[in-house]
């Protein structure tokens, strides 16, 4: 399995932490799935679920290269990495606490919380028989204080979290690191953020998906039907009317495209964040589509990626960015599709993104968190999205 994850890391351009794989080889992953086989426990790509509530999962062990890659951006964001630290894990499946506490050796500790107590009863149960009983496991609500008056160097959330809980910047020690996968203009991201003051601004930032927060921290995603298999995700406090949008859906699709080659190993994680600010930024009306296989078959639609592909509602068109244009000689190209009278223009102005994009040179987002209430003259310039406890604001930085 590290193996594995060590090949993976390589194909994306990184390199592994050789105490994050000291970690990985250490602690025995099967002994946290013990009602997966032991094939399924040591897949490098898979989660394992431990509890569902209907069709839905709310607990599993996350998938080792999401774990290697999360524990990563927390050793690079501390200074000195994590050896000697003291951390909080938020959402407990037991095996990446037992990892953290290889990670920070006998000098520092861990303490992992659950708000479902057989979740912790559970957790407890295979620490133990890994031998990882000095691991302090709460049941809680980690919205709220886990430890008032306790701070730790590192913060570590595995749950899919909407915002950011006051008290974890609280319970955050100054120029601490906290790493939290986040739903950021409908797109879930894993933030390595330090803490300044009041404020979080993030250091690195990977692609991923978790189970949802349970609890006061719950925020749900709302999907509308647009279509037959075609809805839109809607993440945010974000009104749409479906009928409108359906009427637009309906009309023929006009299609442009960027007039770019891009080679195969181009990365284009961080454009779909550039879409959304740009998208806001300029007055239009943001959105996630997302499609069932059926549907795209069926040529209704074509996006990029048809769990969650930027959108937007703009001047009488539905646009969204579109699957990429394969050539002959294995490169590719960018495109919109778009709906309604305005179609063409509005996919013009959404591949003028797309090209603003590659001109600046591929940058990355840079995410700042700042409490509520914090005024319009006091944040950084760059798009602004307001949440219940924190106001996020998203810049680019050179990739």
């Amino acid at each position: 399995m590290v193996d594995q994850l060590i090949a993976d890391h390589g194909a994306k351009g990184l390199v592994m932490r050789p105490e994050v794989e000291a970690a990985l080889r250490a602690v025995p992953r099967h002994l946290f799935t013990p009602d997966a086989p032991i094939e399924e426990a040591y897949r490098a790509d898979q989660a394992v679920v431990t509890k569902r509530r209907g069709d839905e999962a709310v607990s599993s062990v996350s998938a080792p290269w999401l774990i290697a890659e999360m524990l990563g951006q927390a050793a690079d964001a501390i200074d000195g990495g994590l050896a000697g630290r003291h951390v909080l894990e938020i959402g407990s499946g037991g095996y990446n606490a037992a990892l953290l506490r290889e990670l920070v050796g006998p000098s520092g500790s861990v303490t992992t919380v659950d708000i479902d107590r057989e979740v912790t009863d559970r957790a407890t149960a295979c620490l133990t028989a890994a031998g990882y009983d000095d691991v302090a496991v709460v049941c809680a609500d980690a919205e709220q204080p886990v430890n008032p008056g306790r701070s730790y160097d590192l913060i570590i959330v595995t749950v899919g979290a909407w915002d950011i809980s006051p008290a974890w910047t609280a319970q955050l020690a100054e120029n601490g690191t906290l790493v939290v996968p986040l739903r950021t203009f409908g797109m879930t991201r894993s933030w390595a953020m330090r803490r300044t003051g009041d404020r979080l601004v993030s250091h690195s930032q990977r692609l991923c998906g978790f189970v949802s927060m349970q609890g006061a921290g719950a925020h749900e995603v709302r999907y509308v039907d647009i279509a037959d298999g075609v809805h839109l995700r809607l993440d945010e406090d974000q009104q749409v009317n479906r009928h409108a949008v359906a009427e637009l859906l309906a009309q023929p699709q006009t299609r442009v495209w960027a007039g770019v080659s891009l080679p195969p190993r181009t990365v284009l994680a961080d454009l779909d964040l550039w879409l959304a600010t740009r998208i806001t930024d300029a007055g239009q009306q943001f959105v996630v589509l997302t499609a069932q296989q059926e549907a795209v078959d069926a040529g209704v639609v074509a996006p990029a990626w048809r769990f969650g592909t930027p959108a937007a509602l703009d001047n009488g068109a539905f646009c969204y960015r579109s699957a990429l244009r394969w050539t002959d000689d294995d490169m590719f190209d960018l495109g919109a599709c778009a709906h309604g009278a305005g179609a063409a223009a509005a996919a013009g102005r959404m591949v003028g993104h797309m090209r603003g994009w590659l001109d600046a040179g591929s940058p990355s987002p840079v995410l700042h968190v700042l409490p509520a209430g914090t005024p319009d003259g006091d944040l950084p310039a760059g798009t602004v999205l307001d949440k219940r406890h924190s106001r996020f604001v998203l810049t680019f930085a050179p990739a």
